[in-house]
């Protein structure tokens, strides 16, 4: 299963990159990060609309798609693994999640995803939800393997 972040805005080198990429080269699936930018200097709705259709265009029309999104379910790790388990089992070919823009989503990219899914109650920049994203994904796939990097 091929697994994709697409995420609103572009990460500087430095530390959290390093560790993103370290965590998704553990990763048994194929993870391609793609990252869009609004570059023009609109804001409020006309902006997430924008990044809205920068966000769909990069959806391949078959995709399961996962929004992260404060409104989202809140899963525990075991969980979150049986959810990509369960897709890999449906024989899903492309999983992606989605990492908003600071105003949130455009309702169209909302009726497009198959599922909300939360991370935290607590509000974290989007730069670190990549890399709690992307370690989360280590995670599964050590609890999906067996592995005993997860203490439950």
């Amino acid at each position: 299963m091929q697994m994709t972040i697409i995420t609103v805005g572009r990460m500087k080198k430095g530390q959290e990159a390093k560790q993103i990429t370290t965590y998704l080269s553990r990763c048994p699936w194929p993870v391609t990060l793609i990252e869009v930018e609004e570059k023009r200097p609109i804001k409020g709705t006309e902006r997430m609309a924008r990044e809205g259709d920068l966000i769909l265009k990069n959806i391949p029309g078959a995709a399961y798609v996962i929004a992260l999104d404060e409104r989202g379910k809140a899963l525990r790790s075991t969980d979150f693994s049986q959810l990509i388990q369960g897709q890999q089992d449906r024989g899903t070919a492309h999983l992606i999640f989605l990492i908003g823009g600071a105003d949130g989503y455009a309702p169209k990219v909302t009726a497009r995803a198959n599922a909300l899914l939360s991370l935290s109650l607590m509000t974290w920049p989007h730069m670190m939800v990549r890399l709690m994203l992307a370690e989360q994904l280590y995670r599964a796939s050590c609890i999906l393997s067996g592995h005993p990097y997860h203490k439950d």
